[in-house]
């Protein structure tokens, strides 16, 4: 197995989006208090005109001139980002927050803010980004070590994954049972697959077959 490429820092700071020069100064000084590292900005745009790709969440007001929120969250999402959103709402805006909240934002507050009840719901987001960080982490390590087997090994890894035995792939790939056991064994030990179960679940986190749907009448 490939050594394992060494885990890079997941990203801590904190962006605030907001247009409220005041609001967005008191929160810049109270996420300083706690330790934490926030970089502010005044509008969608100036957010996005800016790199953000070490960015561990986001708290972003609803209602701003030009983009609003909802825009900034939908472009995100556009983009594919995944970086927890905490929308900040005024008076009135909760269904708004509501629109965010199935759109994929991680919470919502209210203003005026509970400091502590913000600062908990920031290190929830944090922390939450960072088991992101280390599941992306993850899979792309096991991608590396599943492009170093040989193609009959990848393909009899997808196969396994399917539900195939070893007689069933023998014939489909017009080889011995045997060589199939043989690729598999070796397959496994480069992946660190401690048995089948674990290969399969490995290859559906590289996404090599679909996840299986619940099943009926059982609870996620």
């Amino acid at each position: 197995m490939p050594s394992p490429t060494p885990l890079s820092t997941p990203p801590n700071v904190i962006a605030v989006i907001d247009d409220d020069d005041a609001l967005r100064d008191s929160l810049v000084w109270l996420l300083e208090s706690v330790g934490l590292t926030p970089r502010a900005f005044a509008s969608g745009d100036a957010f996005f005109a800016a790199s953000h790709d070490d960015l561990g969440a986001l708290m972003l007001d609803v209602r701003m001139p030009g983009m609003s929120g909802l825009q900034v969250q939908q472009r995100l999402v556009d983009q594919q980002a995944r970086l927890p959103i905490i929308m900040m709402t005024g008076h009135g805006d909760v269904p708004m927050a509501v629109a965010a909240l199935k759109n994929g934002a991680f919470e919502f507050i209210e203003k005026p803010f509970n400091h502590q009840q913000l600062i908990d719901v920031v290190q929830r987001a944090l922390s939450s980004a960072e088991q992101q960080h280390q599941r992306q982490q993850s899979i792309a390590q096991l991608k590396a070590c599943f492009e170093t087997l040989r193609p009959k090994e990848q393909r009899i890894v997808g196969h396994v994954a399917e539900g195939m035995t070893s007689r069933e792939i023998a014939d489909h790939m017009g080889i011995s049972a045997k060589t199939v056991e043989v690729y598999r064994l070796r397959a496994m030990k480069t992946m660190g697959a401690a048995n089948v179960a674990a290969l399969v679940r490995q290859a559906v986190a590289l996404s090599l077959v679909p996840a299986l749907p619940p099943a009926p009448g059982t609870r996620d």
